[in-house]
C-alpha cells in the first residue's frame, strides 16, 4: 500500500499516543506515583514512613494544653493545694512529736538524772563528814553515826547504778560514773582501816582518814560535781529544744492558707461566686491547725519556762547551798582531827579551816540567792530556816575554835560533834531545811514541766487529721469547678 507524499506517517504499533497539538500552554506535570521522584527508593519500591512524635513532644503538648486551658490550670491548682496542705500537716506532726519527746525527757529523764547527780554528791559528802564525826567520837563510834554512813554509801551506790542505766555510754556523764564506781570502793576501804586503827587507839587511824578524805576531795566529789554539771547541761539542752518554735511548720501553714485565699479570689474573679465551699473548708482546716499549733506551743513554752525559772533555777541554787554546807561540815571535822597538821598554800593557816571559811561563804551566798528566787511561802519558809541555822552554826563554830585554840580539845570536840548545842546539830538543821526546800521546788518543777508537755500531747494527731481533711476539701472544691467544663 502506498501513501500520498508528505502525509504524516501513522503511529507505529505499540507506541504512545500521538502528540497533542501545540496549544501554546506548557504541559502540566502528572501525578507523582509512590516511589517516584527524588529520594524514591531504588526500583520504585515503598519509601520510609514519617516518624511518630517523641515522648518529649507529647509531654510538651500535654503541658501546653494544661497551661493554656482552664480545666488544666484547675487540675494543677488542686494538686498543688492538696500537696501543700498535706506537707503542712506532715511537717507539723514531725516537729511537734520531736518537741514532745524533748519535753518528756525534761520531765522523765534529764531533770531526774540531774537531781540524782546532786544526791550522789550529797550522799558522798555526808558520808565523808559522818566518818570524820565518828572518828572524833573516839573508839566507841555510835551506832547512829555508823548507820548514817552506811545509808549514805548505799544511796550513792544505788543512784550510780540508776544513772549508769539511763546515761549514754559514750558521753561525759558515763566517764564520771566510771570514775565514781572505781574510786568509791577504795574510799570505803580506807575508812574501814581508819576505824580499825581508831578502835585500837593507834594514831595511824588519822592518817588513813586523811587519805580517805583526799580520795573523796580529789576524786569522788569532783567527779560527782562534773556529773551534776553534765546532767544539768543536758537538761538545759532538752529544755531549749522543747521550747524552740516550729518555724518550718508555721511557714508552711501560712503559705497553704495564703494560696487557699488566693484560689478563692481567683474563683470569685472568674465566676463572681463569693465562696467555694470546698476551698472555704480547706482554709478553715488550715487556720484551725495554725491556731492550735501556735496556742499549744505557746502553752508548752510557758509551762517549761515556768519550770525552768521557778523550779530548776531554785533547785540549782539549793543544790549549790547543800554542797557548800557539806563541804563546810567535812572541813570543820577534819580541822579538829588534824589540828593544824595540814597547812594552806600560805604555809601558815590551817588548810581545813581556810576551806571551811570558803565553803561557808559559798553557802551564805547560795542561801541569799535561794531566798530571792523563792516565789511562795512554802518555798521561802525552809530557806529562811536554813539561813537562821547557818548563822547559829557560824557562831557555834567560832566558839569551838576558841576552845581549841585555848587548849581545851575536849570542849572543842563537844561543840563540834556533841548531841546538843553543837555545830553538828546546826549542820543537820541546815541540811534538813535545804532538803524541805528542794522537795518543794522539785514538786513545783515537775508540775510546771508536765503541764507544758501535756499541752503538746494531742497536737500532732489533730493537725494530721485536719491536714488530710483540708487536702480533701481543696480537691473537692477544685473538682466542683471542673465539673462545669464537662
Amino acid at each position: 500500500m502506498t501513501h500520498p507524499p508528505n502525509a504524516p506517517a501513522p503511529a507505529a504499533h505499540g507506541t504512545a499516543a500521538a502528540a497533542r497539538p501545540d496549544t501554546g500552554v506548557p504541559g502540566q506535570p502528572g501525578p507523582v506515583s509512590p516511589g517516584s521522584g527524588p529520594g524514591a527508593a531504588p526500583g520504585g519500591g515503598q519509601g520510609a514512613t514519617e516518624r511518630p512524635p517523641g515522648a518529649w513532644a507529647e509531654a510538651r503538648e500535654v503541658l501546653r494544653r494544661t497551661t493554656t486551658t482552664e480545666p488544666g490550670r484547675l487540675r494543677v491548682l488542686g494538686a498543688v493545694l492538696a500537696l501543700l496542705v498535706v506537707a503542712f500537716g506532715a511537717v507539723t506532726a514531725y516537729q511537734v512529736v520531736d518537741r514532745t519527746s524533748y519535753a518528756d525527757d525534761v520531765v522523765g529523764r534529764s531533770q531526774p538524772l540531774s537531781a540524782d547527780a546532786a544526791d550522789i554528791y550529797r550522799s558522798l559528802a555526808d558520808a565523808d563528814a559522818t566518818a570524820a564525826s565518828g572518828f572524833l567520837a573516839g573508839p566507841q563510834e555510835s551506832a547512829e553515826l555508823r548507820k548514817r554512813y552506811a545509808d549514805d554509801i548505799t544511796t550513792a551506790s544505788r543512784l550510780l547504778v540508776r544513772a549508769a542505766a539511763s546515761t549514754d555510754t559514750d558521753g561525759a556523764a558515763a566517764h564520771e560514773i566510771a570514775t565514781l564506781s572505781e574510786h568509791l570502793p577504795r574510799y570505803t576501804g580506807l575508812i574501814e582501816r581508819a576505824r580499825a586503827a581508831n578502835r585500837q587507839g593507834l594514831p595511824l587511824g588519822g592518817a588513813y582518814l586523811r587519805y580517805a578524805n583526799l580520795t573523796m576531795s580529789s576524786q569522788l566529789l569532783p567527779a560527782a560535781e562534773r556529773l551534776y554539771a553534765a546532767e544539768t547541761e543536758r537538761l538545759r539542752r532538752d529544755d531549749t529544744e522543747a521550747r524552740s518554735w516550729p518555724y518550718p511548720s508555721i511557714a508552711l501553714g501560712l503559705l497553704a492558707l495564703g494560696l487557699l485565699v488566693a484560689a478563692q479570689l481567683r474563683n470569685y474573679r472568674r465566676t463572681h461566686r463569693v465562696f467555694n465551699p470546698g476551698l472555704l473548708a480547706a482554709g478553715a482546716c488550715c487556720l484551725i491547725a495554725l491556731l492550735w499549733l501556735a496556742s499549744g506551743h505557746a502553752l508548752a513554752r510557758s509551762g517549761l519556762a515556768e519550770a525552768r525559772s521557778h523550779g530548776q533555777a531554785s533547785l540549782q541554787v539549793l543544790n549549790e547551798a547543800r554542797i557548800s554546807s557539806l563541804k563546810a561540815r567535812a572541813n570543820e571535822n577534819l580541822a579538829v582531827v588534824n589540828r593544824g597538821a595540814v597547812l594552806a598554800d600560805d604555809g601558815k593557816s590551817d588548810k581545813y579551816e581556810v576551806d571551811y571559811a570558803a565553803s561557808f561563804k559559798a553557802l551564805t551566798a547560795a542561801l541569799d540567792s535561794a531566798a530571792r528566787l523563792a516565789d511562795d511561802d512554802r518555798g521561802r519558809g525552809p530557806v529562811t530556816a536554813a539561813r537562821t541555822h547557818a548563822v547559829e552554826w557560824r557562831e557555834r563554830h567560832t566558839a569551838a575554835r576558841e576552845r581549841d585554840d585555848a587548849g581545851d580539845f575536849t570542849g572543842a570536840m563537844e561543840r563540834i560533834v556533841g548531841s546538843r548545842g553543837s555545830t553538828g546539830q546546826s549542820f543537820d538543821e541546815v541540811d534538813a531545811a535545804l532538803g524541805s526546800a528542794l522537795a518543794h521546788e522539785q514538786d513545783e518543777f515537775t508540775r510546771a514541766a508536765v503541764r507544758g508537755r501535756d499541752a503538746l500531747s494531742a497536737l500532732p494527731y489533730g493537725v494530721a487529721v485536719l491536714a488530710v481533711l483540708g487536702a480533701g476539701c481543696a480537691v473537692a472544691g477544685v473538682n466542683r469547678r471542673l465539673s462545669e467544663y464537662r
